[in-house]
C-alpha cells in the first residue's frame, strides 16, 4: 500500500507563495514513489501580493488557501482539517510564502513566530513519529518548532547564494545544527525524522534542484 502524504502549500508563486517548480517536483516524485497525496494550506491572508513581473508588492489582497488551490488543481483542504492519524508523512515545499505566510521569518528572522496551525501540524507529525520533509527555506519552520534539530539550507558560505549564510547562522543561533549539503543531497535527522534539502536556496540548474527534491521525497517515504 502506498504511503499517504500531506503536502502543505503557502500560496502560489516564488515571491509570495509556494515555489511552483518545487511544489511540482514534490508531487511528481511522490507520484513516482507510489504515494497518495492530500494537499493543504492555511485559510489566512497572504502577507502581501507580489507582481512577479516587476518583483514588487502590489495593493492587492489574496488568500493563501485560495491561491494554493491553483497549484493543487482545486484539490485542497483547509490546514485545520488535516488529521495526522490518516497520514504517514508531511512535506512542505519552499518559496518565500513559507517565510511570509506560514511564519514571519521574512521580516523577523530567527525571532519570527510560526502560524499556529502550521506549528500544530509539525508537532502532531513529530509526536506521532512520522517523517517531515522540508526544502528550500521551509527548514526554518523546523528550526523554530524543534530546537536542537538538524537541517540544511545548503552551504553556510556560498557567494552564489547570499541568503544562505545568514539563514544558516540564524538556524545555529536557534540552537539547531546546520549541515552543509549540495543541491542534490539531503540531510536526514534520524532522531526527529526530519528530511531537508536546499533546492532553490542554492544556485543550480533546475534539473539538479528537481533531483535533490526527489532525494528528499525518497528519504521521507523510506521513513514513513
Amino acid at each position: 500500500m502506498g504511503k499517504r502524504v500531506a503536502v502543505v502549500l503557502a500560496g502560489c508563486g516564488v515571491f509570495d507563495g509556494s515555489e511552483i517548480h518545487e511544489a511540482s517536483a514534490v508531487l511528481v516524485h511522490l507520484s513516482r514513489g507510489g504515494a497518495s497525496v492530500k494537499m493543504y494550506a492555511p485559510n489566512v491572508d497572504q502577507m502581501h501580493v507580489v507582481d512577479h513581473l516587476k518583483g514588487a508588492p502590489t495593493e492587492e489582497k489574496r488568500n493563501v488557501l485560495v491561491e494554493s488551490a491553483r497549484l493543487a488543481r482545486g484539490e485542497i483542504q483547509d490546514l485545520s482539517q488535516l488529521d495526522v492519524k490518516e497520514l504517514d508523512a508531511v512535506i512542505f515545499p519552499g518559496g518565500f510564502g513559507v517565510a511570509k505566510n506560514l511564519c514571519t521569518w521574512a521580516v523577523q528572522g530567527k525571532d519570527c513566530s510560526v502560524n499556529e496551525q502550521v506549528k500544530a501540524t509539525l508537532q502532531a507529525f513529530h509526536s506521532a513519529g512520522k517523517p517531515i520533509g522540508l526544502c528550500c527555506i521551509s527548514p526554518v519552520l523546523a528550526a523554530k518548532v524543534f530546537p536542537g534539530c538538524e537541517i540544511t539550507v545548503g552551504h553556510d558560505k556560498d557567494e552564489r547564494a547570499p541568503d544562505v549564510p545568514g539563514t544558516a547562522e540564524a538556524i545555529t543561533q536557534l540552537g539547531c545544527k546546520h549541515i552543509c549539503k549540495n543541491v542534490s543531497e539531503t540531510h536526514v535527522d534520524d532522531k526527529n525524522k526530519i528530511v531537508t534539502t536546499c533546492a532553490f536556496m542554492c544556485k543550480a540548474p533546475l534539473h539538479e534542484i528537481f533531483d535533490g527534491i526527489g532525494a528528499m521525497v525518497k528519504d521521507v517515504l523510506k521513513l514513513a
